[in-house]
């Protein structure tokens, strides 16, 4: 309070709001202190110069950029709307697609994991009538219980957390393996799929409440130069859904060592296709894409795990360090357990500590030192991206930020009124050093409250999209 009054009484106190407010209620900005000079190298003169010292508190903010929710709600709803249109820019074009893909062979495809063993869930009927669990209760949504094990002592944690482990391997073998389907399908040798037939792809990584992986994926038939040429007849919606199928069920991976054994990690049965489809149903391209941009802020954490990693950061998780002469001395932050706290002392569910334990003890077996599990454990061993796409499917998360940057900065540009400067005759000299994360304690009330207006707003314009009671939305 005392370092907000000491911001309230200077006479930019102003300017020091607007570079909170800037932001959009990041809840952990990146500070950089440095200096810009863009020089004109024909002669010699500053057209334009910036530092960090012109600012009220002598450092630049930038948003953090991170995607996840649960760290900054605010630039994961940024990250939430480049996903969207990532994913509908394949669907429906634009962003360097053309609008012909819209007839192209295209589905929505969701491939699950197997069953490590039966669990607490809410199923439903054909007619979609909510069914009762195995333990013979109806469940709420927000019940605990929902994912955990009927039957603990049974289930096969070891199998869950490698399967999380190689689910981006498994997803790369599905993709060769639905390349193989589809010249089968052609009647083609599998060199020559690439002169008749391209793959795209684009696909979401999500947590079941169980803590296993499974994905949902765009896929769509381009002609042999991506999307701007359409695929060969033969190349149809069944055709795709077939060979999706095939390559799903007939996909492995093994997993061995001599304390699990041999183990075969594939997909779940419960292989979902359907078509994508123009109108505006429930499997639309629009309603696709924001099916996607709806889980891309969440993580692990949505299972009852924790977002952010659970291995001492002094030590790297290996419990001991290397002393001058050779030595290994027990880690004195983790007393030589790798940990950043015992898993007993989690705020988790006990479903969640013992996938967690699994992935500590898995890495102590030689086979599985690669797949880096306790440096992963937090997400339950799951190693891979959130999101990632095939190189033609459609723009990239780059693209769309590059583009929001140029545009930023030309309406900055335009607002103080200064020329737009010639590339070709200008160099821009820089030098910028970090200085910190997160706001200063005068800053987080002013960020505070631009979160709860931008919340506020957010939610008064939700509410004036939603049809009154007992009424029906009128186009007009």
């Amino acid at each position: 309070m005392r370092d907000l009054l000491h911001l309230a009484a200077r006479d930019d106190f102003d300017r020091t709001r607007a570079t909170v407010a800037r932001l959009g209620g990041c809840t952990r900005p990146i500070a950089l202190t440095g200096h810009t000079t863009t020089v004109d190298v024909t002669t010699g003169e500053i057209v334009h110069a910036y530092a960090s010292t012109e600012e009220p508190t002598g450092r630049l903010l930038l948003p953090c950029g991170n995607r996840r929710a649960s760290r900054c709600p605010a630039c994961s709803r940024i990250y939430a709307a480049d996903t969207y249109h990532l994913f509908r820019a394949g669907l429906v074009g634009g962003k360097t697609v053309p609008d012909s893909v819209r007839a192209h062979p295209r589905v929505f495809a969701t491939l699950t994991a197997p069953s490590f063993g039966p669990v607490h869930n809410r199923e439903t009927s054909a007619t979609g009538r909510a069914l009762r669990c195995r333990c013979q209760t109806w469940h709420k949504a927000a019940d605990p219980a929902l994912g955990a094990p009927l039957d603990p002592a049974g289930y096969d944690y070891t199998g869950a957390v490698l399967f999380n482990a190689h689910a981006g391997q498994l997803w790369a073998r599905f993709t060769t393996q639905l390349r193989r389907e589809l010249a089968a399908h052609g009647d083609l040798p599998q060199r020559d799929l690439p002169g008749e037939l391209r793959l795209s792809f684009a696909k979401a990584a999500e947590y079941q409440a169980r803590g296993a992986v499974h994905f949902h994926a765009v896929i769509r038939l381009d002609g042999p130069e991506g999307p701007t040429t359409p695929p060969p007849p033969w190349a149809s919606v069944a055709t795709l859904t077939d060979a999706i199928r095939a390559a799903a069920a007939r996909v492995a991976l093994p997993a061995d060592s001599t304390a699990t054994g041999t183990l075969q990690l594939r997909f779940g049965a419960q292989t979902d296709v359907r078509e994508i489809t123009p109108d505006d149903g429930h499997h639309s391209d629009r309603a696709v894409a924001g099916y996607i941009a709806k889980y891309a802020t969440k993580g692990a954490e949505g299972t009852g795990t924790l977002d952010h990693p659970l291995y001492c950061t002094a030590c790297h998780g290996r419990g001991t360090h290397e002393t001058p002469d050779g030595r290994l001395n027990d880690c004195r932050n983790c007393d030589g357990t790798g940990q950043a706290q015992p898993p007993a002392s989690l705020p988790v569910r006990q479903h969640t500590r013992q996938l967690i334990r699994t992935c500590w003890d898995l890495a102590q077996i030689p086979e599985f030192a690669h797949l880096n599990l306790r440096r992963f454990a937090h997400t339950l061993g799951y190693r891979g991206h959130f999101a990632t796409k095939s190189r033609r499917y459609s723009t990239t998360l780059t693209a769309l930020r590059n583009d929001r940057r140029t545009w930023q900065t030309e309406q900055a540009r335009i607002r103080v009124g200064r020329p737009a400067p010639d590339p070709v005759a200008t160099e821009t000299l820089a030098s910028w050093r970090y200085d910190g994360t997160g706001y200063r304690p005068g800053e987080e009330p002013l960020a505070e409250a631009i979160r709860q207006e931008r919340a506020t707003a957010l939610q008064l314009r939700h509410e004036a999209k939603k049809p009154a009671r007992g009424t029906t939305a009128c186009a007009w």
